[in-house]
Formats: structure tokens, C-alpha cells, sequence
């Protein structure tokens, strides 16, 4: 095989264009929420929804911008009580352009008549496109095409093509373009009882013959927001000069109108370029200035995309997983590739930033940073390490506050939020409300204190991936024995039996929050929790080994660990205890076996989705706390997060037995008793069951997950913001799952179950600072080694061990039965 083709050999032919594009051919009200967040544009600055440039929010409609990191609290009285509540604030609203005919109405899709409409996100390039043709009450026909794109490789800047073809008139045209700071947070229905204006008026005006400009501050982070943008119109091919007017609204919006006569099938071309800066952003002193200036040297939208189109051409080269033979899979797992890309890029190097939850696509959970980075973590530790660090110094920011956060509740080290935003303080709400009751209740989820291990887990894996030393050294020694102290102090010693146990703690399933009859919130001897804790402890230690000696005296000075803390986290991490019933059943957590079982097909006949057991039962005025019934799967994360191997090596060393049998009867156990209330459940049951081998299963499972946001099988949950846990997870399930892909020690190990649908897989890893690529077949592996002969990486492959040199190929025959 010449090199010329490599990549591990003749990669996969891409399948036809739908692998690379979303595409809507009708204009449904209904569904434009949902499309407005998965034709999202981003870059990991900001991100902005894929409303219709002639939009503003409605009950069909929401622009959205949101700027990574940029919160602002508001308190609300509520329920007899004041909250606060912090949140990713919704930016003006940058893309509004329309039109009118003469003094006709001004365009807008969704009330006029569409004659034909095609809207397409082109995933490969970064490129938001809509092309409809529309026709008014006096008959005029008109079509619009629109080109968007938030620019890739240009954090601050996106840009508009928007084309106008009068098809059977000709005369005069109004073009309105506007920036607009009145917009509020209420794109979530059940927060808008809550307070949610977060923008104050700073300045608005206009700069040279085409150009606007507005600056708001959030209220109570005093953030500058600004914002820029120019406006120019061509027909055929020729600028043109236009009347303009300006018009302000509420001090917080302007507006700008340019008046032009086109005649009949004469294009007109408007280009809108925008730019945003914020007083957050490094560097940049006077961040009105740097938005001005920044448009005035932004060119033609052509020039734009060009360089933002070579921008995504570069994150392809490293990220793409090609798939041949399954069109459905290669075209959503790249939609999810995607956004994550949106959600977080190379940019975030530069800025301070986590991972929300729900992308910066919309609003869903205020844009805080959960747990949710553990499901997405592998996909930039294997293909761009440096986004991976830049999350992971995000946390590293907050450890101060991690530390305060542990001793107001008396423990030791460090305990992140379960709900962390802009400061790394704990912004879970203190009440939520249930939609289906319309009552406002108690929220407990903060002491799911397995987050903090989560993040420690995260650290771990990008040590082994990457053997960033540097990082290391300065960051994530740090961070994972600081977690570690915590983990140990939660830990409690009983004489009676020997054994370390853990209280007031909840695991994943959020539907339980206390024992039935408890006063208080919280579990004893969570399994989960227990076991990350031992795990985290195990790796504590073997941090201290890496470290240099004097590395190692300095941090246990800073931190005040003793040989003595260091003994007892090794006996913690050998007597952590867990409840196993006599068929090898793992406790959910103590008292879990004592709760009542659920008519699971009553209740699927009377509700259909019972996805969200909670507020049903709730609604009827029970608790779930009473029964067995999950949210998700808390248990089975174990599986999820550790090899067979590895889960072994664990339990072993806590005094269990555990092999492929119990970890069947297990997954039997909890499926059975699972609602999937949350969509990362499918994610962990559908690497579980590949893992025991229940690949028709697995195969189901995985169809979920693929449709989870494409589909929005939730219901409505997707239009209020994108999965990103779900969206990583996915990847995970191709990489780690169906690929097999693992780091253990130096060797990289790949464990191959391609499903029967695909023919081949290819994909690049990053390994250690370098790459390699893999294609696989039912029947074989090809393997290159990228870099010169001086690089040699162990691969193995079903057990069979390869000494890899750079630039060679490498082929292995899989004996798959």
C-alpha cells in the first residue's frame, strides 16, 4: 500500500453527502425549536442557535448566543423563599436580517406563504444553510438563500450571506439588519417564573457608512459584552450604496435600514459580518474597540469562509471516524464530533471555560458544568489532547473554591460542585419544579459527591493517554490528591466489621434522594461512590510514586499530606465496603433491597413515556424514594468506566469476588428496574451489554443513544440545549466499545466487535503526543505508526502484541469467532 493512500490503509470512501449533512426539506413549526439547536454554530468562544435570521423569540423562535463562561446571577423570591440562580447568559442577538417589498410587511418565514423551503447544516464545513421561496399577499415571489458560519479559526467573528431574488417583480426593497441587547433567558419554559433579564444598556452607535455597533453589561457580573457589525449589498456582482437609517430600541438594540431597487431576477447579495468581544476575554483592554475594529477588517464573506472551511478541514483530519456500510451512524456520530468541536475547541486554551452540559446551544440547566465531561473526555484525550487540558485547567482554576466547598461541610481536600459555573461555588438549585405537578419541591442532587471523582477520573485518563508530564507536575498531581483527601475523609472506619463506610451521599440515579421515612437527604455506602472513592485513593498513591521527590515533599507540604494519610488511604482502598447479596447482587446503595418493587407494564400502559418516573410518581403523590425504580444507571457505571480487567484488580483488592457472571446479573438486575429518566443511561447499558457480550442488544441501545438528540426522544429536551455527555458518550461506545480501543501501561490494546452492519471502521487516535491510525475489519486490522522509525508503540489486538515502528504499516488477520 503506497503511503500516498495511508491512513491505515485504503480509508472507508466516505457515503454519499447525507453523511455529511442535515437536511430539512419542510418548514414545521413544531420541530424549528429542536432544529434551531442541532444547526447550532460555534467555534467553543460562543455559540449561536440556528433561528432564522428573520426571527426574534416567539413561541416558534429562539435566537440564542451564549458566550463560553459568561454568567450572571439573579435572585427571585419563590415558594415563600429568595433563590439565586446563576446563568449562561443569552448574548444579543447578532443575526437579525430581513427584508420588506416597499412599505409591505417585513419577512418572515413562519407567517408567510413558503412555497418551497430547504434548510441544510453542512457538518463537513461549518456552514449553516437555508434556501426558501416565499410569496406575499399581492403575489410577489421571492427566494432567499442564507449562508451562516461561525468562524472556526476567527473566535470572535461569524458572518452572513444573504441572498435576495425578486422572481416575478421588480422595485424597491428595505433591508433591515440589527443588534439586538433586549433579549432575556427564557428559552427553558419551566425557568420563566424565575427571574432572567441579566442585560443592562452601555452604548449603541454607528461607525463609518455601513457599520453598528452595541455594548451591554450583565448586571451582576459586570461582564462587557460588545458587539459589532458591518453590512454590505451586492447586485450582480456590484456594490452598491444605499440609503441607511438608524433606529435604536430601549437603549439596548439598534437597527439599521438600507433601501436599494433591484429588478426582477436581479440577485441581491447582503453580507453581514459580525464580531464579538467581551471584558472577559484576555488581552483586550476596551472590548467595544477591538469589536469595531475587528469588522472593519473582516472582508468578504467569501474570504471567510475559505479560511473557516480549512479550519474544520484540520479538526476532520485529526477527529474523523469513517464508517462504511451504516450511513446513519457516520452521519450522526459526526454531527456529534461536531458539536463538541462547538462546545469546546482549540480556543478554549485561551480562555476559562468548562464543558456545560447542554453545549452552547440553549439553556437547559442554566449552561452549568456537571459530570456530564466524563462521557466526552475520551473523544478530545484521543484526537485533540489540548482541548481535553484546557477543560481539565478549568477545574484546576476552582480548587481553591473546591477547597472551601469541603471544609463548610467538614471534610478534608477538595469537593467540586455538583452544578459549578462561573466561579466553581456550588450553583445547584436549592428547589426545582416538577412540570407535571406544577409544584415546586426540595432539589437534594448537590450531594452527589462523585462528581469530584469524576473529575480525578478525567485526570487519571489523560495522564495515561497522554503522558503530559508537564501538566502533571503543575496541575493534575494536584487535583487528584487534593480529591483524594476528600474521598478519604468521607470515608468513616467501623470497628465493628472492619470495614470504611460513606453516608449522606447520592450516586447517578437521581430518582432516590433519601431512605423511605429519613429526615435527612443521602444514602450510606452508595456502590458507586464507594468504589470510585477506593479507585481515586489507589490512584493517589501510585501519584505519589510518579512524582519527583522533590515535587513530592513540596505538593505534601502545600497540602499537609503525611505517611500516615497515605497508609490510610491504602486501607481504605482495601476495605471500602460494599453490599453483595448471596446471586452476587452490588447494593445500589444500603437499604436499597428493603424498597418495593414497581408494576413497571401498569405503569408503561397508563403513561406510555415513563421515562421520568419521578414526577410521576410524585404527581400521584408518592415517592420514588420508596421504590425500586432509577433514573439511570448507578451500579452499572462501574462497568461502564472500567475494564473487566480492571474492575477485578478493584474488588479484589476490597475483599470481592466479582467475574463475567455477576457482572451479567447485574446488568440483568438494574436494566429491569431502570426508567432511563436521563439519555447518558442508554450510553452506559449499551457499552455494558457489548461488553458481555449481548450484541444484539448493545445494537438496540445504541440506536437510542444515536437518536437521542437527532430525534429528540426525550420529548423536548434537545431544543432547550444539545446532550453533549450523550453526544461524547456515542463516540465512546464507536472508540472504546466497538473498536475496543484502551490504554494500559505503554501498550495501546484494541479488543474488536464490529456490529454486522459495518463493513469497516477507520479512525486516528492521538497516543502520547503522536498518531496513529487504525482501520478495521470483521477479519483484520491495519495499523500505521505515524513519525519516523525512532518511535515504537506495543499494540495489541485480541491478545496478539505488535512492537509498532513509525512510518510502517501494519497488518493483523483477527481470529474473531
Amino acid at each position: 500500500m503506497s503511503k500516498k493512500k495511508n491512513r491505515a490503509g485504503n480509508r472507508a470512501k466516505t457515503p454519499g453527502s447525507g453523511a455529511w449533512k442535515i437536511t430539512y426539506k419542510k418548514f414545521k413549526p413544531a420541530q424549528e425549536g429542536l432544529r434551531e439547536a442541532l444547526c447550532t454554530l460555534g467555534n467553543g468562544y460562543f455559540g449561536t442557535r440556528g433561528a432564522a435570521t428573520e426571527s426574534s423569540a416567539s413561541r416558534i423562535h429562539y435566537p440564542g448566543t451564549y458566550i463560553a463562561g459568561l454568567y450572571n446571577k439573579l435572585s427571585t423570591f419563590i415558594a415563600g423563599k429568595t433563590v439565586y440562580n446563576e446563568d449562561l447568559v443569552n448574548c444579543p442577538n447578532w443575526l437579525f436580517l430581513t427584508f420588506r417589498i416597499g412599505n409591505g410587511e417585513w419577512i418572515t418565514p413562519s407567517t408567510s406563504k413558503i412555497l418551497s423551503y430547504h434548510q441544510e447544516l453542512d457538518i463537513k464545513r461549518g456552514i449553516f444553510i437555508r434556501k426558501i421561496s416565499l410569496q406575499d399577499r399581492q403575489g410577489r415571489r421571492t427566494t432567499i438563500e442564507t449562508r451562516r458560519i461561525v468562524h472556526m479559526a476567527r473566535p470572535h467573528c461569524a458572518a452572513i450571506s444573504y441572498e435576495i431574488t425578486p422572481e416575478n417583480y421588480e422595485g424597491w426593497i428595505v433591508i433591515r439588519s440589527a443588534l439586538d441587547g433586549t433579549v432575556q433567558n427564557t428559552g427553558v419554559a419551566r425557568y420563566r417564573q424565575l427571574n432572567s433579564k441579566h442585560l443592562k444598556p452601555d452604548a449603541l452607535g454607528h461607525f463609518g457608512k455601513n457599520g453598528i455597533y452595541l455594548a451591554v453589561k450583565t448586571s451582576q457580573s459586570r461582564v462587557r459584552i460588545a458587539q459589532a457589525s458591518s453590512l454590505r449589498i451586492f447586485i450582480d456582482k456590484k456594490e452598491k450604496k444605499a440609503v441607511s437609517r438608524i433606529l435604536t430600541k430601549e437603549k439596548k438594540g439598534i437597527c439599521q435600514d438600507f433601501r436599494i431597487f433591484t429588478g426582477k431576477k436581479n440577485r441581491v447579495v447582503v453580507e453581514k459580518n459580525i464580531s464579538i468581544y467581551t471584558s472577559k476575554d484576555k488581552g483586550v483592554k476596551n472590548p467595544l474597540s477591538a469589536a469595531i475594529n475587528s469588522v472593519k477588517k473582516s472582508g468578504r464573506f467569501s474570504e471567510l469562509l475559505k479560511t473557516h472551511i480549512r479550519s474544520w478541514s484540520a479538526l476532520w483530519k485529526k477527529a474523523d471516524i469513517q464508517i462504511d456500510g451504516d450511513t446513519f451512524t457516520q452521519q450522526v456520530i459526526r454531527l456529534h464530533a461536531f458539536h463538541l468541536f462547538q462546545t469546546a475547541s482549540q480556543h478554549n486554551v485561551s480562555i476559562d471555560a468548562g464543558l456545560p452540559a447542554r453545549g452552547l446551544h440553549g439553556e437547559a440547566y442554566r449552561g452549568h458544568i456537571f459530570w456530564d465531561e466524563l462521557y466526552a473526555m475520551p473523544f478530545f484525550d484521543f484526537h485533540v489532547p489540548e482541548i481535553s487540558k484546557a477543560l481539565l485547567l478549568y477545574r484546576y482554576r476552582r480548587l481553591q473554591n473546591a477547597r472551601k466547598y469541603a471544609r463548610e461541610n467538614r471534610y478534608k481536600g477538595a469537593m467540586f460542585p455538583w452544578q459549578s459555573g462561573s466561579t466553581g461555588e456550588e450553583e445547584t438549585q436549592v428547589i426545582h419544579l416538577n412540570p407535571l405537578s406544577g409544584q415546586w419541591g426540595a432539589d437534594h442532587s448537590r450531594i452527589q459527591r462523585h462528581v469530584s471523582f469524576a473529575i480525578a477520573y478525567n485526570t487519571w485518563k489523560y495522564w495515561e493517554r497522554t503522558r503530559d508530564r508537564d501538566f502533571f507536575n503543575k496541575y493534575g498531581a494536584e487535583l487528584i490528591l487534593s480529591i483524594a483527601q476528600f474521598g478519604a475523609s468521607l470515608a468513616k472506619y467501623n470497628p465493628a466489621d472492619g470495614k470504611y463506610h460513606t453516608k449522606g451521599v447520592m450516586g447517578p440515579d437521581e430518582f432516590h434522594e433519601k431512605l423511605p421515612k429519613a429526615p435527612k437527604p443521602g444514602f450510606k455506602d452508595n456502590a458507586y461512590t464507594n468504589v470510585l472513592i477506593a479507585w481515586t485513593l489507589g490512584r493517589g498513591l501510585e501519584t505519589a510514586d510518579i512524582l519527583s521527590k522533590k515535587r513530592k515533599e513540596r505538593l505534601f507540604r502545600k497540602l499537609g499530606i503525611t505517611q500516615k494519610e497515605l497508609n490510610r488511604w491504602d486501607d481504605i482502598s482495601r476495605h471500602m465496603n460494599l453490599i453483595i447479596n448471596n446471586d452476587g447482587i452490588i447494593s445500589q446503595f444500603d437499604g436499597y433491597f428493603s424498597l418495593k418493587e414497581i408494576n413497571w407494564d401498569a405503569y408503561k400502559k397508563k403513561y406510555d413515556n415513563i421515562q421520568r418516573m419521578d414526577r410521576i410518581l410524585k404527581a400521584e403523590g408518592k415517592s420514588p424514594n420508596d421504590y425500586k425504580v432509577s433514573k439511570q444507571a448507578d451500579v452499572l457505571m462501574l462497568f461502564y468506566l472500567f475494564t473487566l480487567p480492571e474492575i477485578k484488580e478493584l474488588f479484589t483488592r476490597l475483599g470481592y469476588r466479582i467475574n463475567r457472571a455477576i457482572l451479567k446479573k447485574n446488568y440483568d438486575y438494574y436494566v429491569r428496574r431502570t426508567s432511563h429518566g436521563s439519555t447518558l443511561s442508554k450510553v452506559v447499558h449499551c457499552y455494558v451489554a457489548n461488553m458481555i457480550g449481548r450484541s444484539k442488544e448493545a445494537w438496540g441501545w445504541f440506536q437510542e443513544v444515536l437518536k437521542s438528540d437527532i430525534n429528540d426522544i426525550q420529548g423536548g429536551t434537545t431544543p432547550e440545549g444539545i446532550h453533549a455527555g450523550v453526544m461524547g458518550g456515542s463516540i465512546d461506545i464507536v472508540l472504546r466499545g466497538y473498536a475496543g480501543v484502551h490504554i494500559a501501561g505503554d501498550r495501546v490494546k484494541l479488543t474488536p466487535s464490529l456490529p454486522r452492519a459495518w463493513n469497516r471502521m477507520s479512525f486516528d487516535i492521538c497516543h502520547r503526543g503522536g498518531n496513529i491510525s487504525f482501520q478495521i475489519t470483521k477479519h483484520s486490522a491495519a495499523i500505521l505508526l505515524h513519525g519516523d522509525r525512532r518511535r515504537k508503540v506495543s499494540i495489541e489486538i485480541n491478545g496478539k502484541e505488535k512492537i509498532c515502528t513509525g512510518g510502517k504499516i501494519y497488518r493483523m488477520v483477527l481470529n474473531n469467532k
